[in-house]
């Protein structure tokens, strides 16, 4: 803290007094940073509001124990404020980029993205960051003067960018946008507010990415064990894993199942964190920014894992990939919410007046494109429960998405 109160920032820290502004200007505020405001919009949005209901892995579950996407959003958020406040980056700007990341994820998790992304394979796809970028910059509706959230451009840009680069130096879309292009809503907000789509994100947005890996690692091994996906013994296929439970079993012989689990999960982030640290101030002492500019302007991102952790991320990712994500009893029920999320897609392309009439208004003798996004842009906003009660109303059988872990799961009631 510097003696008037105000964080110690870097001088490659984004600088909330040299925002590039919003796309529609407004007085600033006399109590908060741009960034502060920004986090503060997300907060009360909607969208946010939405989170705790949408599910990462686990769909309609009875058990109240499995992360949601509002309490991943939250882990993340702290991660995300640990690594700024550790690099003397913008914390506001890194706690907005957390809080927002996941905003235009569907109900159903990742089941619901490809749904929706099949269903839309004629008329652009679905993408959750596109979709993220169109909840706060024309879907949410809260305030008389613009639509959307109104955002800072680095919040913005953070928000597109936090994986790294849209286009190549050729100009070209990078690898993960090769085969279908950018998304149209990145593009058209590109147009009217240019966000830099071939460079690198800020540090703040880099940090929060990261952090949104280490969340993820954490909180899947968490909840997979306590679902009896796979068990502890079963993570000695990897190597990083392995060498944290014997230091636990080495400090702790004979602790029990559900601490043990517990004291692997803060150590996965506790080291990844470090790591994270250490290897970003080896990168920035090497490039020696003076500003924020020369890090969105470097060749590789900054805030990054060494090569090792890189390499127990890769690691903890395909371990999940085939024992939680592809698991026989967890793919059972995402074919059920594949085909929720498909026949709502179905029935308001038939009938769009079967959307409420906020969102089916002013669809009449619309392009094909215009009316399967506005469907899309519904189905994405649902929560999982909604989702159900909507397919209720419109069909005569539901699937049932209820599933009952295996016998090996650990009880999840605890004191």
């Amino acid at each position: 803290m510097r003696a008037n109160g105000e964080r110690w920032r870097a001088p490659y820290a984004t600088d909330p007094g040299a925002t590039r502004g919003r796309l529609i200007p407004e007085p600033a505020s006399p109590t908060r940073s741009d960034f502060q405001r920004d986090r503060d919009r997300v907060v009360h949005s909607t969208a946010f509001r939405r989170l705790k209901h949408k599910t990462q892995v686990f769909v309609h579950h009875e058990g109240d124990h499995y992360r949601t996407r509002l309490t991943h959003t939250l882990e993340v958020s702290q991660i995300a404020r640990a690594l700024a406040r550790a690099l003397g980056l913008d914390e506001d700007l890194a706690e907005a980029l957390a809080l927002s990341h996941d905003l235009g994820h569907t109900c159903f998790g990742h089941t619901g993205e490809d749904a929706l992304d099949a269903c839309m394979a004629s008329h652009g796809g679905f993408d959750h960051n596109a979709q993220a970028l169109r909840i706060v910059t024309r879907l949410e509706r809260r305030y008389a003067g613009f639509d959307g959230l109104n955002l800072a451009w680095e919040t913005l840009e953070g928000l597109v960018k936090h994986n790294g680069p849209l286009l190549g130096p050729d100009g070209r879309p990078t690898p993960r946008y090769a085969c279908e292009g950018i998304p149209a809503a990145i593009l058209e907000y590109d147009a009217l507010h240019p966000l830099e789509l071939a460079r690198h994100a800020g540090p703040e947005a880099q940090a929060a990415a990261l952090a949104d890996d280490i969340a993820y690692d954490s909180h899947d091994l968490d909840d997979g064990l306590r679902a009896g996906l796979f068990d502890l013994a079963d993570l000695g296929e990897v190597p990083f894993l392995r060498g944290l439970l014997d230091e636990i079993a080495a400090l702790h012989p004979g602790l029990e199942a559900s601490r043990t689990i517990h004291e692997l999960a803060r150590r996965v982030i506790t080291r990844f964190v470090e790591d994270v640290i250490t290897e970003s101030r080896r990168r920035l002492d090497r490039l020696a920014p003076a500003s924020v500019a020369d890090i969105r302007a470097a060749d590789a991102p900054v805030i990054a894992f060494s090569a090792a952790i890189a390499a127990a991320d890769a690691d903890i990712k395909r371990f999940l990939y085939a024992r939680m994500y592809r698991h026989p009893e967890v793919m059972a029920v995402r074919e059920k919410a594949n085909a929720i999320v498909a026949d709502l897609f179905a029935a308001f392309s038939a009938d769009p007046t079967r959307m409420p009439e906020e969102w089916s208004a002013g669809l009449d003798g619309a392009p094909p494109g215009r009316i399967a996004r506005r469907i899309a842009d519904y189905i994405a906003g649902m929560t999982d429960t909604y989702a159900v009660l909507a397919h209720r109303r419109l069909y005569a059988a539901t699937p049932d998405l209820h599933w009952s872990p295996p016998s090996r799961g650990l009880p999840l009631t605890e004191p």
